[in-house]
């Protein structure tokens, strides 16, 4: 199969072929591994980090702050950090592609959904815990320093309040309920190392599947992009949806450039409606099981 490359950005036909393509090879696949960043969750209102409008490429100084050695030392980093965390992910869920995503888990094809996203909206549509990995951890949980006690970031933030204009003190630095630790949100902040088992799961998966799809990620950031690596080692065909060119595009036999929540759902030959009700599997962040899903208009190349 001769790979499309990057021809959809301006011409729906070739898209619609790409997006052919890579449905074939989804057909064709027992076994298929999914990875997703954060262009997979821009439709239900979260911005990306390093896109063109990006949250980092905007605000540069929001990335040097994101490090544990700020979270640590500075109270204003921690103060600004849980300011984000309503601001970007308290209203958001689930959007066509998640759906599409958990529909498609009906199909048995799914080794396993590793994604890179902090938002967790992959539960919240409705896929089961153990069935997604969450690489970089996630904004619905918070975890003390000390004890290691895991809490609902909703319960924490309860209390919470802006800071009000040049207060020299920060106006919110939340304490473990449990033992007065230091709470950070999990998730994996630059300088930490990934939650232990994350790498062996999601290199088995790479090395296990006939068709790693990537969904909404530049493919940019190590180790997770080394899934593309050791899949194609491992004789698998990749495919890669996303708005704008990735680092791994030339590793893959099926480029797509689409809009993700309505490619999506093609690719993978299933409705992006909602679940009838009682059809979810699980879920615990985000809008939870049941949310509202957010609709899009109709994709151009139909």
């Amino acid at each position: 199969m001769d790979r499309p490359g990057a021809l959809g950005d301006d011409h729906p036909f070739e898209t619609s072929r790409a997006i052919r393509d890579a449905r074939e090879l989804v057909e064709r696949a027992s076994r298929v591994t999914v990875l997703t960043g954060a262009g997979i969750s821009t439709d239900s209102g979260i911005p990306d980090f390093r896109g063109p409008d990006g949250v980092w490429t905007r605000d540069p100084e929001a990335e040097a702050a994101s490090t544990l050695q700020a979270f640590l030392s500075d109270r204003r980093a921690r103060t600004a950090c849980w300011q984000r965390v309503p601001a970007l992910f308290g209203s958001a869920v689930p959007n066509r592609g998640h759906e599409a995503l958990y529909r498609f888990r009906s199909s048995g094809k799914l080794r396993l959904l590793v994604t890179q996203n902090v938002d967790g909206l992959h539960l919240a549509a409705g896929h089961p815990e153990g069935e997604v990995v969450e690489v970089h951890g996630s904004h619905a949980r918070v975890q003390c320093l000390y004890c290691f006690t895991k809490h609902p970031t909703q319960k924490l933030l309860k209390g919470y309040r802006p800071l009000a204009g040049d207060d020299p003190e920060p106006a919110y630095d939340p304490r473990c309920p449990r033992c007065c630790g230091l709470l950070k949100p999990d998730v994996v902040m630059f300088g930490e190392a990934l939650p232990e088992g994350v790498l062996e799961r999601t290199t088995g998966a790479a090395r296990e599947c006939e068709l790693l799809l990537c969904v909404g990620t530049t493919l940019s950031v190590m180790p997770v992009n080394q899934m593309v690596t050791h899949a194609k080692a491992a004789g698998a065909s990749v495919v890669i949806l996303n708005g704008s060119p990735t680092d791994m595009d030339d590793q893959a036999e099926v480029v797509v450039r689409a809009p993700i929540s309505a490619a999506l759902p093609d690719i993978l030959g299933c409705a992006a409606g909602a679940p009838e009700a009682g059809e979810r599997g699980g879920g615990a962040a985000g809008g939870g099981p049941g949310a509202a899903v957010r609709e899009e208009a109709a994709p151009p190349w139909e």
